[in-house]
């Protein structure tokens, strides 16, 4: 069974068919650096993370492409309010960016182009777009002219006098047509801008992914990702613009996540529910952050709550704790077990199961449940008395590549050291002072993990190993 993908620009799964035999391009849409990401900005990096590992394990080889917008009126903004230049702003988030992704299991390896590191390229494309009659100059402005682009509207599945409907003109735009759009912005006093024929300026949020993609990946590309908020007009405008330039089909394939709500409503600064990932992978093991996410299949939306983040932790530890299981027998193994080839025949149907789930448009909900079998197999077959170090090693081997797929990854527990137990009292001294009783819980129950227990007495707090 070949690869499928659900292809927002078709409305359908289809077969996956690379430009080139056994290689892939992939473009995933990044951030805009000028603050923590949110939760639901690290779904993304988390889901199309996996969908590049799992086409890595069929054997493709992968240039998987995801942007930094580091230049933009949000990063102006908070440069301005942190005192700070743009560049410093960009590079401070782009760091923490980095630090956060890593955190939630993504893959190291991604090309990470930057939009001041490809100005040459924007303004080279904006120019084709002005030659080729699809852009015009107002007053240093450059915009595109969306009209003159036949297929506009055919990702987001709306016609032009659909969208001429709830178009508007802004104050300060001095465009033709309410649908046209910037390709190119005059440059206020002040802000940083660079030179072009038709005036000092910065580029539009569009352009950059096009041209970017055009640098790294070529005109045509397998794959082009991102959130589904992205649709229209981000990526709607990516493919009239690149395809208008280049004169070819841009993307073969458009994949788009779902987004997240916290307690069944939507994530917004207003509501105070606003969550930072920087901020939970302080509170959380990063591994079931990631593992909640693919708990759900990645097109439909999240629901976070506490109630549904624990119950990912326990059905993770399930996992491990049967991959741990078999580590701690695999000593006392034999060759000896009459059941070796049943076994064996188990294991391989459970991983043709998680291909078969994988191959439907990357389906990590029902491939987290042929896990769980995996987890649940495992521990039926060491109930047995004699146990066979072959099979026990192909359970390994499972739960590693499987496990590899989703980022799961399984390492044998290290005792911590002395000094790191009196740092992490510490900061639960330090958090019940602060009557962040949650953190102070939390930092116990890690301690009580690792075999520390602890004793809150008049003198302070004393630890031992149980």
């Amino acid at each position: 069974m070949s690869v499928k993908i659900y292809n927002t620009l078709s409305r359908k799964k289809e077969p996956f068919v690379p430009i080139e035999e056994g290689k892939v391009s992939m473009y995933v849409c990044g951030p805009t650096v000028y603050n923590y990401i949110h939760i639901g900005n690290a779904r993304p990096p988390i889901v199309f993370d996996t969908v590049r590992r799992y086409l890595e394990y069929r054997g493709y080889d992968v240039k998987y492409v995801m942007n930094f917008t580091d230049v933009d009126d949000k990063i102006i903004n908070a440069a301005k309010e942190m005192g700070e230049d743009v560049y410093a702003v960009a590079e401070k988030f782009i760091q923490a960016y980095k630090e956060d992704t890593s955190a939630l299991g993504v893959k190291e390896g991604a090309l990470h182009p930057r939009v001041t590191e490809s100005m040459e390229e924007i303004i080279d494309f904006v120019q084709g777009l002005i030659d080729k009659g699809y852009a015009y100059v107002s007053e240093g402005d450059v915009y595109f002219r969306t009209r003159s682009f036949d297929g506009y509207g055919k990702l987001s599945h709306q016609s032009i006098d659909e969208l001429r409907s709830g178009a508007r003109i802004r104050v300060g735009e001095q465009k033709d047509d309410p649908l046209d759009f910037a390709l190119w912005k005059n440059a206020k006093p002040g802000e940083i801008s660079w030179d072009t024929p038709w005036g000092k300026g910065r580029p539009g949020w569009h352009i950059e992914c096009s041209a970017m993609v055009k640098k790294h990946l070529g005109d045509t590309i397998d794959i082009h990702a991102g959130g589904t908020d992205l649709t229209f007009p981000h990526h709607e405008n990516e493919i009239a613009q690149s395809e208008a330039l280049n004169g070819k089909s841009f993307a073969n394939y458009w994949m788009h996540n779902g987004h997240i709500n916290i307690d069944n409503e939507k994530m917004s600064k207003s509501l105070g529910n606003f969550i930072l990932a920087h901020d939970l992978i302080k509170k959380h093991d990063p591994q079931v952050l990631r593992f909640f996410m693919l708990s759900v299949h990645y097109r439909n939306p999240i629901n976070f709550t506490d109630e549904l983040l624990e119950s990912a932790k326990s059905g993770l530890a399930r996992i491990k704790n049967a991959y741990d299981n078999l580590q701690h027998r695999k000593a006392a193994s034999t060759n000896q077990d009459s059941s070796v080839k049943e076994v064996m025949e188990t294991i391989q149907e459970l991983i043709a199961r998680f291909e078969e789930e994988m191959d439907d448009d990357f389906n990590t909900a029902n491939a987290v449940s042929v896990l769980f079998d995996l987890a649940r197999e495992a521990n039926v077959y060491l109930q047995q008395e004699q146990t066979s170090e072959q099979v026990i090693e192909a359970f390994t081997k499972a739960f590693e590549d499987l496990g590899g797929v989703l980022g799961v990854t399984f390492a044998a527990e290290t005792e911590l050291l002395d000094d790191e137990i009196e740092d992490l009292l510490a900061q639960r001294v330090k958090a019940r002072k602060n009557r962040d009783f949650q953190e102070a819980d939390r930092i116990r129950d890690l301690l009580k993990e690792k075999n520390i227990i602890l004793e809150d007495t008049s003198q302070g707090t004393r630890w031992k190993r149980g």
